[in-house]
């Protein structure tokens, strides 16, 4: 079996959206969701970053091969968590939305961690993003799996495993369509669509953060 025949059929209707990455930011970026509804959890548990009682909640959709969205996790993340994530200010729901099968495959590896490693493995995957987005991906993704904990047979069952897969299709096709996200990283602070181009750096991002504490 080689590392792409893995049964990802059920993400092909949503990975056509990759072309049309923040086409309509412009046009959703004052847009608001109910906030209950955009918390509710599905068939994956939601990985989160801070405490639950924060005041202001941030949903991060995110592929793991999208380059904007290793911007964001280099130069903003460690900003937030140190100024809101880790004050009881606000917290960060991460969530899955593969662009592509290979992003598909690293976000199954990310849920295959340990849940304390899931984080760190996910920065690592962004930091290291140019030596394993190539055209042959296995070895590298399987080095740094192996410094996440995962032998080679549990990385060949995770990338196996369909109803993990599934869920992960599941999440980013309620994303679209309840949500509206067609493109990565989309964010929603409080309830409020907030596309890449609004939070371009950490200032802008928390400007949107202070209202949202204000209101």
């Amino acid at each position: 079996m080689t590392f792409l025949s893995f049964r990802i059929d059920a993400l092909a209707i949503a990975l056509a959206l990759a072309a049309a990455i923040q086409t309509t930011a412009a046009a959703q970026g004052a847009a608001s969701f109910d906030q209950a509804a955009l918390v509710e959890t599905g068939p994956l548990e939601d990985m989160v970053l801070g405490r639950d009682d924060a005041p202001v909640t941030i949903i991060e959709y995110a592929s793991m091969t999208c380059p904007h969205c290793a911007s964001f996790h280099d130069s903003v993340l460690p900003k937030l968590k140190e100024n809101y994530l880790d004050t009881g200010k606000a917290r960060l729901i991460f969530r899955e939305y593969p662009l592509d099968r290979l992003a598909a495959a690293a976000s199954m590896l990310a849920r295959c961690v340990e849940p304390d490693r899931f984080f760190p493995f996910v920065a690592i995957l962004f930091d290291q993003q140019q030596t394993w987005v190539r055209e042959n991906p296995v070895e590298p993704l399987k080095k740094l799996a192996k410094q996440a904990g995962l032998s080679d047979e549990a990385f060949d069952k995770c990338l196996s495993n369909q109803e993990l897969l599934d869920g992960i299709a599941w999440v980013q096709d309620r994303g679209k369509t309840e949500f509206d996200v067609n493109g990565t990283p989309s964010f929603f602070i409080n309830g409020e669509y907030v596309s890449a181009a609004r939070v371009q750096d950490f200032d802008a991002m928390a400007k949107i953060i202070d209202r949202k504490l204000g209101e």
